[in-house]
Parts: structure tokens; C-alpha cells; sequence
């Protein structure tokens, strides 16, 4: 069963892609994009993709280091 959907905001889009039943590198992945925008020091789209695995270990960076932000 394949699974995909995204959430964009002013800046970025944000992507999952999920599919367990294939074993090929790759198929499971998230990204983020940047948004095309009308400011003048905005730049052309630039888009990161990375495995579910190192999204996963991004996640739980984030969470720690801004949890103690708050």
C-alpha cells in the first residue's frame, strides 16, 4: 500500500512517501522544499530528500534541542 501527502506553508513544503511494499532504495522518503517567493532576496526552489530513517533522527533533534527552548 502506497501512502503520500504534504503540508506547504508561506516557505516550505513538506513531504512524506511511503510505500511498504517495495525494498528499493528510495522508496520511502521525505522532503522539504522551499517555496518560490516575491521578496527580493528569496532564491530559486531548493528541495531536501532524505530517508524515513534520518528523518526520524532529525525529529528527535529538533524535539530535544527546541523542548528546551520553551
Amino acid at each position: 500500500m502506497s501512502y503520500y501527502n504534504q503540508k506547504s506553508i508561506k516557505r516550505f513544503t513538506y513531504g512524506v512517501s511511503l510505500d511498504d511494499t517495495s525494498h528499493k532504495a528510495g522508496a520511502n522518503r521525505v522532503t522539504i522544499t522551499t517555496n518560490p517567493g516575491d521578496g527580493q532576496y528569496t532564491t530559486g526552489t531548493v528541495g531536501l530528500a532524505m530517508s524515513v530513517k534520518e528523518a526520524q533522527a532529525l525529529k528527535s533533534f529538533l524535539n530535544s534541542e527546541l523542548s528546551e527552548v520553551s
